[in-house]
């Protein structure tokens, strides 16, 4: 697919626009099993992989692709069923994060970013991202980490009960898919500053019918919790070789006001990258973004700027 043309459900979801803050026109990459992964790629320079969790996209991480793409390469790519990407069934694709992995590996490595990558992590980006670097750890230079996850859930910390009727319960997938819960509760009560209705509509567009709701049910009910369950053994691996990315520059970006991704995560990454930059903040939400854009975004990039590559 020619990466300027677009596909039929970038240009659908794009329809709903325009959404503020989103200038972008989104590239293409046709994966072997015949799907269609939308990305950015924007701006030029040293590559910054931007990876967003559930139930969000490559919306989420406007504010940061625009302060960065005059020194750097931003790549943003929405996962398989997620933002401006194909949302097939089932029978399909296999929602799990084993594949979610090799569809970033794919999509990288068609890129040819090179070995001076940073990895940019958000929510569920948290463990694709360092599903992705167990492979290839030693071309992840730089980390920035916002409320998210890459090690099992903590011992002291409890699945939120919102996640567990999501992950085993036929009523939760209902919500979920039916009355699309996980999204627009996520809209409402994942920032502490209540976002502008046009943002809002922005974050939803994607999500809009039982059938393009598929993938946010599906990032659920794939939570690990235990051996046994299909993701558990990356979670695990990823957990025990986190700290070995403690060697290299790293910053962490927290919403303190985040009832899944809550201190005990945030201990879990100053406790395996200790010596991270870190700017937390006791007024933001999950979508620490989406909070704090205005002053989160210059932290980012001046410590990019102070951490050059060779």
């Amino acid at each position: 697919m020619n990466p300027t043309t677009l596909s039929a459900e970038q240009a659908r979801v794009l329809a709903k626009g325009p959404f503020p803050d989103y200038p972008f026109t989104p590239k293409s990459f046709m994966h072997p099993n015949g799907l269609t992964q939308s990305y950015l790629d924007e701006g030029e320079g040293d590559p910054v992989v931007m990876l967003h969790g559930n139930p969000s996209w490559s919306y989420y991480w406007r504010h940061l692709v625009l302060g960065l793409r005059d020194d750097y390469r931003c790549i943003v790519p929405d996962h398989i069923g997620m933002g401006l990407s194909d949302k097939p069934a089932d029978a399909d694709y296999g929602y799990t994060l084993r594949n979610r992995v090799q569809d970033l590996d794919r999509l990288l490595d068609h890129l040819g970013l090179g070995d001076n990558i940073t990895l940019a992590v958000h929510d569920w980006g948290g463990m694709i991202g360092f599903g992705w670097a167990l492979k290839h750890a030693a071309r992840v230079k730089r980390l920035v980490v916002l409320n998210t996850s890459a090690f099992p859930l903590p011992p002291d910390k409890p699945l939120p009960w919102q996640l567990k009727l999501g992950r085993n319960w036929a009523l939760g997938e209902w919500l979920i898919r039916g009355a699309n819960a996980f999204a627009s509760g996520a809209a409402t009560d994942g920032v502490v500053t209540k976002l502008d209705p046009a943002v809002k509509s922005a974050l939803l567009a994607p999500y809009d019918s039982w059938a393009n709701r598929i993938s946010t049910v599906r990032f659920v009910q794939d939570i690990p919790l235990k051996q046994g369950d299909r993701a558990w053994d990356l979670v695990e691996d990823a957990g025990r070789r986190l700290p070995e990315f403690g060697n290299r520059p790293a910053f962490i970006g927290w919403g303190l006001k985040d009832f899944v991704f809550d201190q005990h995560f945030l201990k879990g990454f100053e406790t395996a990258l200790p010596k991270a930059e870190k700017q937390i903040y006791e007024d933001a939400g999950h979508y620490v973004l989406e909070d704090k854009h205005a002053v989160l975004v210059p932290r980012i990039r001046d410590f990019l700027d102070r951490n050059l590559l060779d």
